[in-house]
């Protein structure tokens, strides 16, 4: 991974929706046709600041998606085609996952 595969977020409080999840291995061609749009979709949304995300072999991934504020975050929730895709996520893809919302207060990096 290089660095401009990092999110590159404003300087803090901005939130972050942390998206943890074990993936079925059902309808991998759905899911990543839906996983693409998501991102597509998301990045067009107002308060919208990047994501950085990973799956390991086993379908473990965790998904960090960076949010001006949690009126953006609750607008996003209420996206119509991003409703279809988790209901579609619970009923196919995943066999489980965890949603959590933090507030970043503080970040650093380091960049070559």
């Amino acid at each position: 991974m290089s660095d401009a595969d990092l999110a590159r977020t404003p300087e803090p409080p901005y939130y972050a929706v942390i998206f943890a999840s074990i993936r079925t291995g059902q309808d991998d061609a759905g899911y990543a046709t839906a996983a693409d749009r998501m991102m597509e979709l998301a990045s067009e949304q107002p308060g919208y600041l990047g994501v950085d995300s990973v799956r390991d072999a086993t379908g473990v991934g965790i998904t960090v998606s960076y949010w001006s504020s949690e009126t953006a975050i609750a607008a996003w929730r209420r996206n119509a085609e991003h409703t279809l895709a988790r209901e579609q996520g619970r009923k196919n893809w995943y066999g489980a996952y965890e949603l959590r919302v933090a507030k970043v207060e503080r970040a650093y990096g380091f960049r070559r």
